[in-house]
């Protein structure tokens, strides 16, 4: 088939090139002020820095010449498309973020989004989950999304409460022994 009639420059979602699924409907995008300042960032280096010099790049490449087989032209142009999908999400996210401060919390022993909670599973052992926004989740470093099961069936439990999770091979009893809020990094 000739090249002419294949199309491989159509546009992805946003929520594809993430790798993180979009906002249930109505719900709010909470964010910590580490992951809100986090996305601002990579929003700031894109625009200010990455796609500046690959638009350089790609301006030199188009100037050589012949399009068809310059692999700087071919490459910096699909590049950019993925800087440009890139800052449409982060610039949607950053938009729909609400900033929530768990150092500025006052004391409780309620599990809300921002919580530091250290639960004890039914074999003895312990663990700490910090409750965050969707762009900031990492389970590697214990920081799960709010809007994940973990965390919806940790939300609004209290110290001493035992609540049950739906897992992958079943479910998990778990008891919540510590709640605390702190700014997190």
């Amino acid at each position: 088939m000739s090249k002419a009639f294949v199309r491989d420059d159509l546009p992805e979602t946003e929520e594809e090139d993430s790798g993180i699924a979009p906002l249930p409907a109505g719900m709010p995008n909470y964010m910590t002020p580490a992951g809100y300042a986090r996305l601002a960032a990579e929003l700031a280096h894109l625009v200010k820095v990455e796609r500046p010099e690959l638009v350089n790049v790609v301006a030199w490449a188009a100037s050589n010449g012949d399009r068809s087989e310059n692999g700087d032209y071919i490459y910096g142009k699909k590049r950019l498309r993925e800087i440009d999908r890139r800052i449409r999400y982060l610039t949607k996210r950053i938009e729909s973020a609400v900033v929530v401060d768990p150092a500025n919390r006052e004391p409780t022993d309620q599990v809300f989004f921002g919580a530091t909670v250290t639960v004890l599973d039914e074999k003895g052992e312990e663990a700490t989950y910090s409750i965050v926004g969707m762009d900031e989740a990492d389970p590697a470093r214990g920081r799960i999304s709010w809007v994940s099961p973990l965390a919806r069936a940790l939300l609004k439990a209290r110290e001493g409460d035992c609540v049950r999770c739906q897992v992958p091979g079943g479910y998990r009893e778990l008891e919540i022994l510590q709640v605390r809020y702190q700014a997190l990094d």
